[in-house]
């Protein structure tokens, strides 16, 4: 080997890997390092040439190989290029290695074949050169990547600055939004404080000219059972003054079987009065459900008892009111209503409410002055599979057609002004729906008369 080859891999060969694996950025003690070997490489061809040997360019050679191998090796999954460099300094080395070789442990087959081995270096020095122009691609191929991504990173970085400063004014303006919307959010709470409290106020004025409307017939109802408790009281003190006169008697005319039946006639009024005086007692006491604030409990009610008492409630009520109101009461009361669970007072309000406005609509249409025209209130129950219907029916004024629709909203009155808060209808479709899981609808021809359905399930 003579000196040529060290120095074309001194002068060419590490430059080019310094350069191309850019070791001065990645691996500066390496680079470092190649120019202290270059350096030293041309140092000692220079002796070589001096002392006219040719000992020194073969260790020369494979030395400056092997030190340029090391940061290809090194950087070897940083990028395939670098992969590459390896490839293309082995097979070089190999082929060197076995020409050198050759021709000192085996000088004359060396010499005699020497055209082979000029070949494969020639190969290797192609090989290597073909892998380094390959590398070079690749390594401008990943530059050029770096280059673009470095360029796409700026440009997000730019993009995510000019967001972010958008950002910060957004949030300045949601800030003054949001303090503005909770200005506004305070203003409606207040607002609609104000309307929660005058709805509970509405709801009290509905609850107690319900009640007034209750009171006449209430004292009707009452007036009945007490009738027979004065009546049987005075009969009874009478039956006690006879049963003493008899008693006065001497024993021989003292008459046995009077004074038992007396004193069963006495029986019988006592029981009597306990059964009126028990009458009076669930009155009022339908009454103070129907006055007090509910407490929401359900129990166990007759709805069949429920709304017949309210049906006479409310009749006798308007009566009270106009001795010139009269009505027929029909019920239909189906045996086979089961007590289910319920609100009392409140399906009592209900009830009260379908039958007040049943009663209202025939008595208006009576002063009408039709022919052969006769107010009645139809009162229904029915066990229908999984439900309870109850029905109140009329044969008064109807309702109008284009204002079907609304007869369940909050403050919507058929009535007069003065007559009526507009809450009767959407309570009691609230209290059956909401307060029950039931049903509530209405059929009505105007002239004709109105149907109100209540539906209520049995579970």
């Amino acid at each position: 080997m003579n000196f040529v080859t060290p120095f074309m891999v001194a002068f060419f060969l590490l430059p080019f890997i310094q350069k191309f694996l850019q070791t001065k950025e990645r691996l500066p003690e390496w680079d470092q390092r190649l120019k202290y070997a270059r350096f030293a490489a041309f140092g000692l061809l220079a002796v070589e040439v001096v002392a006219d040997t040719d000992f020194i360019s073969p260790p020369v050679f494979f030395l400056l190989l092997i030190i340029a191998s090391i940061p290809a090796y090194l950087l070897r999954n940083q990028s395939s290029a670098s992969r590459l460099l390896l490839w293309m300094i082995v097979p070089l080395g190999l082929a060197f290695l076995i020409d050198n070789m050759g021709e000192y442990w085996v000088p004359k087959f060396h010499k005699k074949h020497h055209n082979f081995f000029e070949s494969l270096k020639g190969i290797a020095l192609t090989a290597s050169f073909i892998l380094a122009l390959v590398a070079r691609n690749q390594q401008k191929s990943f530059d050029k990547a770096i280059k673009e991504e470095r360029l796409k990173r700026e440009q997000e970085e730019e993009t995510n600055r000019i967001l972010e400063a958008k950002k910060l004014d957004l949030e300045s303006q949601v800030a003054a939004r949001t303090a503005e919307i909770m200005q506004q959010k305070e203003e409606l709470q207040h607002a609609l404080d104000d309307l929660k409290a005058t709805q509970e106020q509405l709801i009290q004025s509905e609850k107690l000219a319900s009640l007034g409307e209750l009171t006449a017939g209430i004292a009707h109802e009452i007036q009945n059972p007490l009738n027979f408790v004065n009546n049987f009281s005075e009969v009874s003190a009478e039956l006690v003054e006879e049963l003493k006169g008899e008693r006065d008697k001497d024993e021989a005319q003292r008459d046995a079987g009077l004074e038992e039946e007396i004193l069963n006639d006495l029986v019988q009024n006592l029981q009597k009065i306990n059964y009126h005086g028990k009458r009076a007692a669930s009155i009022v006491t339908g009454m103070l459900q129907h006055s007090r604030a509910g407490s929401g409990k359900k129990e166990l009610t007759d709805l069949n008892a429920l709304a017949d008492e309210y049906l006479r409630l409310s009749y006798h009520g308007l009566r009270a009111k106009d001795k010139s109101f009269n009505a027929h009461l029909i019920t239909d009361l189906d045996p086979q209503v089961p007590n289910i669970e319920v609100v009392p007072q409140d399906l009592g309000r209900v009830f009260l409410n379908l039958i007040n406005n049943a009663f209202y609509a025939v008595h208006k249409k009576n002063t009408l002055g039709l022919a052969n025209y006769e107010p009645t209130v139809w009162v229904t129950t029915k066990k229908i599979e999984d439900e309870i219907h109850v029905s109140v029916r009329d044969n008064g004024t109807g309702i109008p057609e284009e204002v079907q629709s609304k007869i369940f909203q909050p403050f919507f009155t058929t009535k007069p002004t003065g007559q009526g808060t507009g809450l009767g209808l959407s309570l009691a479709y609230d209290i059956v729906t909401k307060g029950h899981g039931g049903e509530m609808e209405m059929e009505s021809i105007e002239g004709e008369g109105t149907t109100f359905m209540v539906r209520l399930p049995i579970n």
